[in-house]
């Protein structure tokens, strides 16, 4: 039996510009973090009791005698991929599906973790990071970008640069203190709309050319937060502002990318006290994040008092194996 634990991200700026259509031509950067939040995958070789040769158990139980016949596309085409059979998988995590935090691809980065795991073969970050994308954009064609997956994977506060070689990983250089500072000036909330990020980007074709402009502009203000980041003498609260800016342009990048809800749930929490903020995802719903200033926390709670809060800690590990029991297993004569 294998267990891994692969943690959801926070992504702050950028968002868009991890388009591959978009950055192979234009280059592009995020910059995010993975926080204390994870989704959980238990695999293990099912045993041949039954009528069915694979059991899933996620939102719903599958139970197949045929992996063709598995409903959840990224299972099914995880298994074809690494030639999984006889498979019982189960899936857990701290936040629900569809709001904006990457979980589609923490899932399936866990997944694939797992399952080299199950084979008895270590799979890196970046093989998984890897897979993952390819699993999710090419074998599922779904429409997003590919900085959920990096993140999933590597995990920790990161810069990610994307070009037309393919991406980088940078650690934001910050000191134990500032950081600190900053989780805890960021307070998250749970708008309870969830959609499918997928559908979202089909709506807007963020990468469309007159929206490239807002793309590019999108694009200048990661250096600007990571030199935020890393200048001591900077205030943190620039932090802040430049989210507010961040959050404007990327509304005008599409539609669906706000509702008229979400964004009286903004202007609430600005009016409260809240520097700046944005909808986490490719818009629709989910989970909102405001930096607000210690003082000024109190009176935000306040304001979206018909809101979950969700407190969080920036996390550094990314995918992990948290149980590890090796099976022998011997394909069907």
């Amino acid at each position: 039996m294998i267990i891994t634990k692969t943690p959801f991200r926070m992504s702050f700026f950028g968002g868009g510009t991890d388009m591959e259509n978009y950055f192979r031509e234009n280059g592009g950067a995020v910059l995010s973090t993975t926080f204390d939040k994870y989704c959980y995958v238990n695999v293990r070789h099912l045993p041949r009791f039954f009528d069915y040769s694979t059991e899933l158990s996620y939102s719903k139980t599958e139970r197949v005698a045929d992996v063709e016949n598995i409903q959840h596309p990224a299972i099914r085409n995880a298994m074809k991929l690494l030639d999984m059979h006889e498979i019982r998988l189960t899936y857990e995590a701290d936040l629900p599906a569809r709001s904006g935090l990457g979980t589609s691809s923490s899932f399936a980065v866990g997944m694939l973790n797992a399952f080299y795991a199950l084979k008895g073969k270590y799979a890196d970050k970046k093989k998984l990071a890897d897979e993952a994308i390819y699993l999710e954009r090419i074998l599922c064609k779904e429409a997003g970008g590919w900085q959920d997956q990096i993140a999933a994977s590597f995990g920790g506060f990161n810069r990610i640069n994307f070009d037309a070689d393919g991406y980088e990983v940078l650690p934001v250089i910050i000191s134990p203190e500032r950081k600190k500072q900053l989780n805890e000036n960021l307070m998250m909330f749970f708008t309870g709309f969830t959609r499918f990020s997928s559908d979202v980007q089909k709506a807007n074709n963020i990468t469309a050319s007159d929206k490239k402009a807002q793309l590019k502009e999108m694009y200048v203000l990661v250096d600007t937060a990571e030199r935020v980041l890393t200048e001591k003498e900077r205030s943190l609260d620039d932090f802040g502002y430049l989210l507010d800016h961040t959050w404007k342009l990327k509304r005008q990048t599409g539609s669906a990318i706000s509702t008229n809800s979400i964004d009286a749930l903004y202007q609430k929490g600005i009016k409260a006290g809240a520097l700046g903020g944005k909808l986490l995802g490719a818009g629709g719903g989910g989970f909102l994040v405001f930096y607000v200033q210690p003082e000024k926390q109190e009176a935000v709670h306040w304001a979206m008092k018909d809101l979950m809060y969700i407190p969080f800690q920036f996390e550094n590990g990314g995918t992990r194996i948290i149980h590890y029991t090796p099976e022998t297993y011997e394909p069907r004569a």
